[in-house]
């Protein structure tokens, strides 16, 4: 056979040859192995939908569980103080490189875009947002990353292991008051500082009404909410929380206060500690004459084993994972699955972070239930179209469309998240994301869209090794000459086939209308539709 022939015949067999050529048939994807990757990576891709595929969910899954987490990188260590300034001489990147989040953030979007361990970052994502600390306030930028490293280790690990870790870290002592919390001195009318004791309560554990395992309020006889704790149960953890400094840096003595330093967990300073006896949650007793580090424990152990603990944070691993408003059925699977793992664990996130992604809830192939799935975070907008269409990053492009976007990874506001967990929109339902969501944001999440389609986004000179970013169009590359075949594939692999026919027919003319002779902008005009259509906004 000759050479012409040959290609031909490749033609017909591989769609390849040439770059007019186009497959016949669209990407034939199912539909539930999208559904699991858009609900426990950054975004769907054919690769690991095929990967679902072959391994079945729950093998998937288990395989995502023992995968070590990606590294956000290590940072130099620099000196807070009351200014903040860089050394005389310093180039002009070193604010922005030492003391905002910029570095970590960067590191975050390359590992969303390309880490393996997808399924972790993920779970490190929504504890981020749970477990809030911000880089609006601790500003050493080496600080803030060891915070968030220390969420990808504890992502599949106890709940209790991971609040104790939270509890020490210096990053949460200086973002909400606990590092050198002192016993009160009435010569000086000081008492300790109460922000800590509130909030591992309010919003890390517990809640502020007491919830049944299918997460429904518990009400008194006047139908009026039970509260969980108390102000003396505030004041009692308080008192609990005293006598901690920063870590000791290497050659330095231990005062009792430490200087800021965020490597390592926070140290007892035992002559800085409330040693008194101690009223806490649900009326536990903390004993007197105890070492801070024993009236620590007695108070995690009490937090960590309150019955509200797997409805309020496991319905909230279930509203970042798969569904904003969860039945009260799955609620309670969840629940029970966090009492008791199978082997009498309590609080095992791995086990708690499978059964939410195999619950029957979560998986099927067309969920119809108009109540069903939850408005996407903005940065999973980012991140899900990035994956799809073959990006490759150094991350700079998106730290800052993150922030365009409203949802810079690691500069929350407030303690309180980018958005409060039970928001809602003129609606009984709940849509968490949403309060990101209005007329003018609409219109930036277009244009963010817009520039990585079409924009050149080269490399960043202030930052070393900068590469830029760069889109191939992935999967969808190969469609250009064939439009029907094109909307149908961008409708598999990024809305999981569920793109209605007369979005579908519109979609078509309006690529058919792009110059015949230019695939690679059909494809463009394509993705642009689907990724800024309203249906894109909201993962089912």
């Amino acid at each position: 056979m000759s050479p012409r022939l040959l290609c031909m015949a490749a033609v017909l067999v591989l769609a390849g040859c040439s770059s007019s050529t186009s497959p016949s048939t669209p990407l034939t994807l199912t539909p539930d192995a999208v559904r699991l990757a858009a609900q426990a990576t950054f975004g769907p891709t054919v690769a690991v939908v095929r990967d679902i595929e072959q391994r079945g969910a729950a093998a998937w899954v288990d395989a995502q569980l023992q995968l070590p987490p990606s590294d956000l990188g290590t940072y130099p260590v620099v000196s807070e103080n009351s200014n903040l300034v860089c050394p005389m001489g310093s180039p002009p990147a070193c604010f922005r490189d030492n003391f905002t989040p910029f570095l970590t953030e960067t590191a975050f979007f390359r590992n969303a875009l390309s880490g393996p361990d997808q399924l972790r970052q993920r779970v490190a994502f929504a504890l981020s947002q749970i477990l809030v600390i911000s880089g609006a306030e601790v500003r050493p930028n080496y600080g803030l990353a060891e915070y968030e490293k220390l969420l990808l280790r504890d992502a599949f690990g106890t709940y209790r292991q991971l609040i104790e870790d939270v509890t020490l870290s210096p990053a949460m002592g200086r973002y909400l008051d606990m590092v050198n919390n002192d016993k009160p001195n009435p010569a000086k009318g000081t008492a300790p500082n109460e922000n800590y004791a509130r909030e591992v309560m309010q919003l890390f554990s517990i809640g502020l009404v007491q919830l049944r395992p299918d997460g429904t309020v518990v009400t008194d006889s006047s139908g009026v909410p039970v509260p969980t704790y108390d102000q003396d149960a505030v004041i009692g953890l308080a008192h609990v929380f005293t006598g901690w400094t920063y870590p000791l840096q290497p050659g330095a003595t231990q005062r009792t206060h430490n200087p800021a330093y965020y490597l390592g967990p926070m140290v007892a300073v035992a002559s800085n500690h409330d040693s008194a006896a101690k009223a806490i949650l649900r009326g536990v007793q903390i004993p007197a004459g105890q070492t801070p580090a024993a009236d620590l424990a007695q108070a995690l152990d009490a937090i960590a084993s309150h019955p509200n603990v797997g409805p309020f944070i496991g319905k909230q691993l279930i509203q970042a994972l798969v569904t904003a408003n969860p039945s009260p059925a799955y609620v309670a699977r969840i629940s029970a699955v966090w009492a008791d793992d199978g082997h009498r664990v309590l609080g095992n996130l791995g086990a708690v972070v499978r059964a939410i992604l195999l619950d029957p809830e979560a998986r099927g192939e067309v969920k119809t239930d108009p109540t069903y799935g939850r408005v996407k975070d903005p940065v999973l907008l980012l991140t899900g179209l990035a994956r799809a269409l073959g990006v490759t990053t150094d991350g700079v492009y998106f730290a800052s469309a993150s922030s365009a976007v409203e949802q810079p990874p690691y500069l929350s506001p407030t303690v309180f998240n980018f958005y409060p967990p039970d928001y809602t929109f003129q609606s009984n339902l709940v849509s968490p994301a949403s309060a990101l969501l209005d007329s003018g944001s609409v219109f930036t999440r277009a244009n963010v869209v817009h520039q990585l389609l079409y924009a050149s986004l080269g490399r960043d000179p202030t930052v070393a090794g900068s590469t830029g970013t760069q889109l191939d169009l992935g999967d969808l590359a190969g469609y250009g000459g064939n439009t029907g075949a094109l909307v149908d594939s961008a409708s598999a692999l990024l809305l999981h086939g569920t793109l209605s026919s007369a979005a579908r027919s519109r979609i078509v003319d309006a690529v058919n209308a792009q110059d015949g002779s230019d695939p690679g902008a059909r494809v463009r005009a394509a993705a642009y539709l689907v990724l800024t259509s309203p249906v894109y906004q909201v993962e089912r």
